[in-house]
């Protein structure tokens, strides 16, 4: 029960809250432009960690699949939503004017 309390709920959100921080970081020290470019990359990197926590999960620590992975995406997917939020926000923090004034209201 332990396990699944850490691979399913605790390991999702501690993977996208250091994607958050770092998020963060980028949209405010270098721009939003590369920051698109670090959603990109934080996408794939993102994946092969669900990836990563589901065979971990389903073939070493021996979970029940069906209650695994449900609990393992919802969590992951609720997080991402959390941080897809946050991000914006800074971005538009931070944007310049003239990206601002490019936006569609």
């Amino acid at each position: 029960m332990i396990e699944l309390l850490i691979l399913g709920i605790l390991a999702p959100i501690f993977l996208n809250l250091m994607h958050l921080c770092v998020g963060v970081y980028v949209v405010m020290q270098r721009g939003t432009v590369v920051s698109l470019g670090f959603t990109g990359i934080s996408f794939l990197t993102k994946t092969m960690g669900m990836l990563f926590l589901t065979w971990l999960g389903i073939s070493k620590v021996g979970l029940d699949y069906q209650i695994y992975v449900p609990l393992l995406t919802f969590f992951w997917f609720f997080t991402h939503v959390v941080e897809a939020f946050v991000i914006q926000h800074y971005m538009n923090q931070n944007g310049s004017e003239l990206l601002k004034s490019l936006q569609i209201k």
